[in-house]
């Protein structure tokens, strides 16, 4: 199975657990069969193996969310990366060269295409399976899943079958509705559409030349930002005349919103909490090393993160989005392809942050020309190289970098130090990276 999945947005209707570069995909808050705590993106990863342990998966995402990815998912999987947000066609079309001519998937081969985040059981991967293999046959173009409905939503749009079938031709699509119009849409028995697309390579990379002037994956790339921002539905879908849709009537739910997400936690609290013995329908998640106390709630969110601390009535935590649109902040907390960093302090001539670093990993050769820089080892044990000079260190030791010399840390164990950055214009666009000799 080719499996490209989707990984785009902010999620910042999950503030402040998300942010411009830790989308709600990233953050870890189900728990795998270990009992360990896992992102929406290494659920579905690991759902796609276990079902096809031989599958191909592929992401397509921002720059930004690289990092996090590969912190995650290590660095086999394959990455997509678009230059700038130019809509689901653009993306796809990518993605699709970046097959063909990276990954050397065939021109017949089936690719599956969802989004990264829903949250469904290993049932759904076997009808993408399936779904594959009904596009590998060429009787349609396209072969989209339609979810059944459960209720008459507003926040997708249906598809309309020609038959009852398991597999039919679709007669149409509808737009995202009212709820009595949606009502009058499934009594004909329309489905949902879940945004997943099935077709043979050629087909898309033969759309994508029609439609954008490029010769390969690279002269696309180069030329990605001039693209025109259009959705693969507008651009591909409701022009094809030759389309099917599978029914699907597994567990599938779109976890975009607070109310949405806590309703699939497996317990109530996540992290230092306590909930007195009057609260009711209350969730709490922290990510914060103090201990949130609740009393006497009910039907409320909380959720407390390096970026700020949420406290909602569950029905109002829906409309966020546009408060949170308002907050100017810097990044507090993210996942790099080394590590992790999280900021501890901010002032006006300093920056304090505790970086951990991953076994065998390091951070880029780099300097900075306006600020000094010292790093207090707290645990673990690595290398540092500064200016080209190499030496051991341990829990306890300190470092210091002047501005504009080159400077990196590689771990030996899991590393963890205090970051403090000194100067008048701290800033991350004040970084140069370099080669390291070997």
């Amino acid at each position: 199975m080719n499996i490209v999945l989707l990984s785009g947005g902010s999620g910042k209707r999950l503030w402040p657990l998300s942010n411009d570069v830790r989308s709600k995909q990233f953050i870890k808050i189900f728990k795998n069969e270990k009992g360990d705590y896992e992102s929406m993106v290494q659920r579905v990863y690991r759902q796609i193996k276990t079902v096809d342990a031989d599958a191909t998966v592929t992401i397509a995402t921002s720059k930004t969310q690289v990092s996090a990815i590969h912190n995650q998912l290590g660095e086999d999987v394959g990455v997509s990366v678009e230059p700038c947000r130019r809509d689901t066609f653009p993306a796809i079309a990518l993605a699709t060269a970046y097959l063909h001519d990276i990954q050397g998937i065939g021109m017949d081969e089936p690719v599956v295409v969802c989004p990264v985040d829903p949250y469904v059981k290993d049932d759904y991967f076997e009808a993408l399976k399936a779904l594959g293999e009904q596009a590998a046959k060429g009787e349609a173009n396209l072969c989209l899943m339609g979810i059944e409905p459960t209720y008459p939503s507003e926040k997708y749009g249906y598809i309309l079958p020609a038959t009852k079938e398991q597999i039919s031709v679709v007669d149409t699509f509808r737009e995202k509705p009212e709820e009595e119009t949606a009502r009058a849409y499934i009594a004909q028995g329309a489905l949902w559409n879940g945004g997943v697309f099935a077709y043979r390579l050629k087909y898309v990379l033969d759309k994508a030349h029609e439609l954008i002037d490029f010769t390969d994956y690279a002269d696309l790339f180069d030329k990605y930002e001039t693209l025109t921002k259009i959705s693969f539905d507008y651009a591909v879908v409701e022009k094809e005349p030759n389309i099917q849709v599978m029914r699907f009537a597994g567990e599938w739910k779109d976890l975009g919103t607070w109310n949405t997400l806590t309703e699939a936690m497996d317990e109530p609290t996540i992290g230092a909490s306590v909930l007195n013995d009057t609260c009711n329908h209350v969730n709490v998640i922290n990510e914060l090393n103090v201990p949130i106390v609740c009393m006497g709630l009910k039907d409320v969110i909380v959720s407390a993160s390096p970026e700020g601390i949420l406290v909602s009535d569950r029905e109002q935590s829906s409309y966020i989005k546009p408060i949170v649109d308002q907050i100017q902040q810097q990044i507090m907390f993210a996942e790099k392809s080394w590590g992790s960093f999280r900021v501890i302090d901010v002032d006006e001539a300093s920056l304090t942050i505790k970086v951990t670093l991953n076994s065998g990993h390091s951070m880029n050769y780099h300097s900075h020309q306006r600020r000094d820089e010292i790093w207090n080892v707290i645990s673990g044990e690595g290398t540092v190289t500064v200016d080209g000079m190499e030496q051991a260190v341990k829990a306890g030791d300190v470092v210091t970098m002047q501005a504009g010399c080159r400077h990196t840390i590689f771990a030996v164990t899991e590393l963890k130090l205090i970051e403090v950055q000194l100067g008048e214009e701290i800033s991350v666009h004040d970084k140069q990276k370099f080669e390291l000799d070997a």
